[in-house]
């Protein structure tokens, strides 16, 4: 937090703090009002012009929140997109989303922690401990955040060491034999403050395999941890460093096979030939697979941040070195038969440095910095199908090693140095009206090489199976090298209008942009397609987003209701398109309209409510007419009631949420393989809480309905493909308790 905090801000932290007390006497709210940072200084959400859904801490342990993909559950138009399911995950916000699983490919709404980017997918599904508030901003943010807010971004905001002593401990067991422990301590003097928190989380598979049930699959065994040190040698300045990690050891890899034996279609009862299988069933949690896969991943991130303030402006300098390595692979055809596991590989290095100045007057606030990054991706992808690539060898006459199973493997190298500077500026123009102006100019310079072998493996089941001394006989089938040099800019142009203490209007205009890249094929391609450029690369995607909003607060302040309208534009969108089991990204043209409205109210004393909805209409320029976007239905909504009364020398909390999510494709093709059909999820809980705060039980069943719904296909439908349809489906329904002490301040 600044220093340098002006009498506005303090008198609205006061505020933010007494009006959940107001709304809600017992202990704080649910849906108490939190104070944000997405213009880079302290303000409370309800005075930003932009359409944010934010929770603190609190709320998020509330609410039942325990990874960084359930936060989205409750904010409309905001969806996870998981396209390998437990061991990948994206963010979706207003229909702009990727379910791309090559890992060089950076989505389009991004994902911040402590203001660090985090660049690879398969590093974004870390556990939620110990945090002080996440913000998710909708529409684009590439003005004042550093890369890739096309759509938007979501801020994890983990709580800092303090000058007293507290922690908590919190214990949970649940279904699949799950336990779970988390916690945090810290404190320090007024110079030299430290927090120390982390989380283990372990459960068995939820997936029965049939042909071995000791290998069940997508179980749980994460272990995540954080230390961090605060240094205030004066009052104007302070250092906090951050160390930070995870690592996750599962097997995944899960799809339930669909037979599919004409394109397309899926038919369920109907034998598939190509594989000499059927499973129909009618268990979408269970299946013979003869190769389980696995998710081997290992994160790390080291930053420090400076605040540094001076009579009139405040310097921030935000240093980051991150790292992902990742080892996954599953069992593609999902069947006993040994025709096609596919793999990913990952090793990835980011360097980051973020200069930042701001200021402000009393008609006057400004921002100003520069933004660098480097980031280098060896990543590698891939299949084990000896069926299919076997007959290359006897083709040209090479002896095939003993043991060994043939394939592909694919390995990439991306080089992406990014520099930008920005700015943003905001005029009181008068007492109640703001004029915001701001913009950022990008200049990415990136290599990328990339090669398709033809390869035999020598042990199949090693965990290094793309290690050197585990491949033989590679044959290099295509190869390709570019590089590009993308010069891009995004603005933002808002107005602001305070109409009275409890309502607020606004209009804007954003630019936002997402960078170029490279296609990584996994299969040799076929004409037309080619290994050259316009193939393998595509330009960066360009959006102008029109939005008119307003927030209001209502009935003495125990109602607050935000909503919003909007229109993208789009130039050179980046379309995803799945051929086969190949993923390939091209530029093309799109637009959407759309809007959302949310509801928060605390009507009577204990009585939290929230309502959400969303709509969403996006039309991709294809090459058969438009089509909607992938991953975006066009309707969403949620509700949530939470409701708390004294009880046993303390409070019980009884909470039912339930979100519902409208007909969405997973590929531009418009086919029963890639639909789900509009369902509902639900979830249910109820807590007790000593009247000190120190003690909190609580028991939950997540699914409450056991509802069966996929949240990602891939189509390899007809009988020159593997004549069926992967699908991944979610979570089945999931009971758990826990039990937590929290201690000190």
């Amino acid at each position: 937090m600044p220093m340098n905090i002006s009498t506005k801000t303090k008198l609205a932290m006061a505020l933010a703090i007494q009006l959940p007390l107001l709304a809600s006497g017992i202990h704080a709210a649910v849906l108490e009002e939190v104070m944000v940072t997405a213009q880079k200084r302290e303000q409370s959400a309800q005075d930003v012009g932009i359409s944010i859904t934010a929770y603190t801490g609190e709320q998020m342990e509330q609410l039942g929140f325990t990874n960084a993909q359930q936060v989205t559950a409750m904010a409309p138009g905001v969806h996870t997109v998981q396209p390998n399911g437990e061991a990948n995950y994206a963010i979706g916000i207003r229909g702009v989303a990727s379910s791309d699983f090559t890992t060089n490919v950076e989505s389009p709404v991004a994902l911040y922690i402590d203001e660090v980017y985090i660049s690879q997918m398969s590093g974004a599904g870390f556990a939620l401990f110990d945090m002080e508030r996440v913000e998710i901003l909708r529409g684009p943010q590439g003005t004042l955040f550093g890369r890739n807010a096309t759509g938007g971004l979501i801020h994890y905001i983990t709580k800092k060491p303090t000058e007293g002593m507290e922690g908590y401990v919190k214990g949970t067991i649940g279904d699949y034999d799950q336990y779970k422990v988390e916690g945090a301590v810290g404190g320090g003097s007024d110079k030299v403050a430290v927090r120390l928190s982390g989380s283990y989380n372990r459960a068995d598979g939820y997936i029965t395999n049939r042909l071995d049930p000791g290998t069940d699959l997508n179980n749980a065994d994460d272990t995540s941890y954080r230390l961090q040190v605060l240094f205030t040698p004066s009052e104007d300045i302070e250092f906090l460093f951050n160390a930070r990690g995870a690592d996750q050891d599962i097997d995944t890899g899960f799809f339930e096979n669909v037979s599919s034996i004409r394109a397309g279609e899926l038919t369920p009862n109907e034998f598939n030939p190509v594989l000499g299988y059927i499973d129909n069933d009618g268990d979408v949690f269970a299946g013979d697979y003869d190769d389980p896969g696995y998710n081997d991943l290992e994160t790390r991130g080291y930053t420090g941040t400076l605040k540094w303030s001076f009579d009139n402006f405040t310097l921030t300098s935000i240093t980051d070195f991150s790292t992902v390595e990742r080892k996954y692979i599953e069992d593609s055809d999902a069947s006993p038969a040994p025709v096609f596991n596919f793999f990913l590989n990952t090793d990835a290095e980011q360097f980051s440095q973020e200069i930042r100045l701001d200021g402000e007057t009393d008609s006057f606030k400004w921002v100003a910095g520069f933004y660098y990054m480097d980031l280098d991706i060896q990543d590698s992808n891939g299949a084990i199908t000896d069926p299919f690539i076997g007959p290359v060898y006897d083709e040209i006459g090479i002896p095939r090693t003993p043991g060994s199973e043939a394939g592909l493997n694919n390995p990439y190298r991306s080089e992406l140095e990014s520099m930008s500077v920005f700015g943003q500026l905001e005029f009181a123009l008068s007492d109640s009206v703001n004029l915001i102006v701001g913009g950022r100019y990008i200049d990415d310079e990136k290599d990328f090489s990339y090669s398709i072998n033809a390869v035999e493996f020598v042990d199949p089941e090693a965990k290094d199976f793309d290690a050197s001394g585990n491949l033989a006989q590679m044959i290099e089938l295509a190869a390709y090298a570019g590089d590009r040099s993308d010069k891009e800019w995004s603005a933002r142009a808002q107005l602001d209008w305070s109409m009275s203490e409890d309502t607020m209007l606004y209009t804007s205009w954003n630019r936002g942009v997402r960078g170029g890249g490279y296609n990584a094929p996994i299969f040799p391609l076929s004409p037309p397609l080619g290994y050259d450029d316009p193939t393998m690369t595509y330009d960066p995607e360009q959006l102008d987003a029109y939005e008119f909003g307003f927030k209001g607060s209502y009935l003495d302040g125990k109602m607050r209701m935000n909503g919003a309208v909007y229109y993208y534009d789009y130039a050179d969108y980046q379309a995803f398109y799945i051929t086969g089991i190949d993923t390939i990204t091209f530029n093309t043209d799109a637009d959407s309209i759309g809007g959302e409205l949310e509801i928060q109210a605390s009507p009577t004393e204990g009585l939290d409510i929230l309502l959400g909805f969303a709509y969403n209409d996006v039309d991709v320029d294809l090459p058969g007419g438009d089509g909607p976007s992938i991953q975006s239905p066009k309707l969403n909504m949620n509700a949530l009631i939470r409701y708390e009364w004294p009880a046993f020398g303390g409070s019980i909390a009884i909470q039912g949420d339930v979100v519902y999510r409208d007909e969405v494709r997973f590929a531009l093709i418009d086919a029963e393989t890639l639909t789900q059909d509009g369902y509902a999820v639900s979830n249910a809980s109820v807590t007790y809480t000593t009247d000190d705060g120190k003690w909190q039980a609580s028991a939950y069943v997540h699914n409450l309905t056991d509802k069966e719904y996929k949240v990602q296909t891939f189509d390899l439908s007809g009988m020159d493909v593997f004549g069926m349809t992967e699908q991944y489906y979610g979570r089945p329904r999931w009971w758990g308790v826990s039990l937590a002490y929290r201690w000190g301040e």
